[in-house]
């Protein structure tokens, strides 16, 4: 009987203690999933300017609700979807009031699809248009979670705010480095409007699209909730130096930073023998600038003897400028050889134009990529050509021979011609 009560004491401790290990990575995983879930939060504008009746023969604010109900239908279950409105509560002239309209309509979080179309239904075009207010606010919203976050912002109308300008507030929270992507759409857009939203989306890396049609509103918006769920990797904020000495020590990975007008920037990378040293740096402009500039990203030592450089111009054909550098650090006899630290050194010259504001700085993405070295001598460059040594070797061999030829041929010619 003890024995049996025994074994039976024991089987229930092995089955708890299985049940308890079996619970906790199940809890931990569930854990990582929703840190990883892409954040997605819609900002749409309830101003009065909604109520114009202008979109497929019905009002602005009717266009949207339509195209939300059939948005929130297709959000993909992993994505957690917020709503937040602008100018929907504050009916009155009171401009300090009404710049502060806006509100959480729907938390930031799993999906209810019932109680997220309740409260849509319940908007009415109302107040004003602070884009600036709420795009702070939403910023907050989709904090916390290491998956992609966006915020899809949905306007009829310029920002009546100002001079909290939401351009300059797109590039505060995209000089946060917490890789927030702002897109916008503008309903029945004029010039001023368009420049506006399209500013707020090119200061985070977003995209702006002009929408005139229920369809359009609906389909654009479900790209972009679905674009949200596309793994993607993030940026993380670092902050470079102004001297190597004291530039942080970066390992492989995609890092963002901000470089004002005639600044540089140090960053450090440790490079083991027989390793080789990746780096690619991109520079946005986010802002007006002059039409020529370039961007240099160097490799030195610790002493400021220059390893290798990258460079590259643009002459205003493109917002965004890149270059990269590659260096192979060569094998050492001693086991124990240590790495060598590599300073990458970071200058743009973007020049802003009358008026502009240097801070934040230019939007400016570094990737650092640390691999193992070339072994084979086959795959070591070659002068400089790599493996296209042996091709540029037979083309000069190929030319002279056809030039010895060729010039054989002449000298015949010209012999048959004198001799007739």
């Amino acid at each position: 009987m003890i024995r049996r009560q025994r074994l039976a004491a024991g089987l229930g401790a092995l089955l708890a203690a299985l049940t308890a290990g079996l619970a906790f990575p199940a809890g931990a995983v569930a854990d990582e999933t929703t840190a990883m879930a892409p954040k997605v939060d819609l900002v749409i504008d309830v101003s009065g300017s909604m109520r114009a009746k202008d979109i497929d023969g019905q009002s602005r604010m009717a266009a949207a609700k339509q195209a939300f109900n059939e948005v929130l239908d297709a959000t993909p279950e992993e994505v957690q979807l917020g709503i937040r409105t602008l100018g929907a509560n504050y009916p009155g002239d009171d401009r300090k009031t009404g710049c502060k309209d806006t509100a959480q309509l729907y938390p930031v979080g799993p999906l209810n699809r019932t109680e997220a179309k309740t409260a849509v239904a319940t908007l009415t075009p109302t107040g004003w248009t602070p884009i600036g207010p709420a795009l702070l606010k939403a910023a907050d919203d989709v904090q916390g979670g290491e998956g992609s976050k966006r915020i899809v912002l949905i306007s009829d109308g310029e920002d009546t705010c100002a001079p909290l300008d939401p351009c300059e507030v797109a590039r505060e929270i995209a000089a946060k480095g917490i890789g927030l992507t702002i897109d916008t759409l503008g309903l029945v857009p004029n010039a001023k409007m368009r420049a506006q939203l399209s500013c707020i989306a090119e200061a985070t890396g977003g995209t702006y699209t002009s929408v005139e049609h229920t369809d359009e509103l609906t389909d654009r918006v479900n790209q972009l909730v679905d674009r949200a769920a596309d793994p993607v990797v993030v940026p993380v904020a670092t902050e470079g130096a102004a001297e190597c000495a004291k530039a942080p020590t970066l390992k492989s990975g995609l890092y963002t930073d901000r470089e004002e007008f005639g600044q540089e920037r140090w960053y450090r990378v440790d490079v083991k023998p027989g390793q080789e040293l990746r780096a690619a740096v991109s520079v946005a402009a986010d802002r007006a600038v002059s039409p020529h500039y370039g961007v240099l990203l160097r490799a030195v030592t610790v002493h400021d003897r220059e390893i290798v450089r990258g460079e590259a111009a643009g002459t205003g054909r493109t917002d965004v400028i890149s270059t990269g550098l590659r260096y192979p650090k060569a094998e050492s006899d001693d086991e124990n050889a240590p790495a060598e630290t590599v300073c990458l050194q970071v200058t743009h010259s973007f020049a802003g134009a009358a008026g502009v504001k240097a801070a934040p700085g230019l939007p400016l993405e570094l990737t650092v990529d640390v691999v193992d070295g070339p072994s084979d001598a086959s795959d070591v460059a070659s002068f400089g050509l790599g493996r296209g040594w042996w091709l540029l070797g037979a083309l000069i061999v190929a030319g002279f021979l056809a030039g010895l030829v060729w010039g054989w041929l002449s000298r015949w010619r010209v012999a048959v011609w004198r001799t007739n």
